[in-house]
C-alpha cells in the first residue's frame, strides 16, 4: 500500500484553528527566523550543537527546508492579530509506511506557555490523519524540555523510546525522547471530544 497525498492536500495554503492560523511561509518570514534562531535559548531547546545558528545557516535552513518542497512548513499566526509567532512542519513523509516527522518552534518567547503550540500541533496532527491519511506522526524532543514533553502528551503523543545520553547540556548528558501518535489513537481522542 502506498499512501501518497495529493499535492494540494500536502501543501495547503492555511489551516484555521480557534486561536491560531497556520499559513504557508512567505519569503518575508525569514526576518523572524533570523531573530528566533539567533536566540540562545531557542538553540538550546532545538539544536544538538551548542549556540545559535549563524545568519548563513539560518538562510540555508529557511530556503532549503522551510520553503523547500520536501517539507510542509507552516507559520503559526495568532488568529486575532495575525502575528507570526512560530513555525511547525512535517518532514520525511514516508508514503509507503504512512508516517511523517513533526517539528515545531514557538519563536516569540512572550507566546510561550499560552497553548499556541499545542493548538498548532493538534491542527497539524489532524491534517496528517484526516487529509493526508497517514498512520503515524513522530517527533523527538530533548529530555530537559519538560514543557514541550507535557504539551506533546496533552496532544496525545506517547513516549516510545529514547536515545540515552544523546545530548550534553547544562553540564550533563540528557536523553533524546522519541514520541509518536497513531491514527487510531487520534480518532479515539476525537471521539471523546
Amino acid at each position: 500500500m502506498t499512501l501518497v497525498p495529493e499535492r494540494h492536500a500536502w501543501r495547503p495554503e492555511s489551516i484555521v484553528g480557534d486561536r491560531v492560523v497556520l499559513r504557508r511561509h512567505r519569503a518575508e518570514n525569514l526576518k523572524a527566523f533570523m531573530r528566533w534562531y539567533s536566540d540562545p535559548e531557542i538553540a538550546r531547546l532545538t539544536r544538538y550543537q551548542q549556540g545559535p545558528l549563524s545568519p548563513d545557516e539560518i538562510q540555508r535552513f529557511f530556503h532549503g527546508r522551510i520553503m523547500g518542497a520536501d517539507f510542509l512548513a507552516m507559520g503559526i499566526h495568532v488568529r486575532d492579530t495575525d502575528r507570526l509567532i512560530g513555525s511547525c512542519a512535517f518532514s520525511q513523509l514516508d508514503g509507503d509506511n504512512g508516517s511523517t516527522l513533526y517539528h515545531i518552534t514557538i519563536g516569540e518567547r512572550d507566546s510561550w506557555g499560552q497553548g499556541f503550540g499545542s493548538e498548532a500541533t493538534e491542527l497539524m496532527v489532524d491534517h496528517a490523519f484526516t487529509q493526508l491519511a497517514l498512520h503515524r506522526v513522530a517527533l523527538t524532543v530533548f529530555q530537559f524540555n519538560a514543557r514541550a514533553i507535557r504539551a506533546y502528551e496533552k496532544c496525545g503523543f506517547k513516549i516510545e523510546g529514547r536515545a540515552r545520553d544523546a545530548i550534553y547540556r547544562d553540564g550533563r548528558f540528557w536523553d533524546e525522547i522519541h514520541m509518536s501518535i497513531l491514527a487510531d489513537e487520534w480518532e479515539a481522542r476525537q471521539a471523546q471530544g
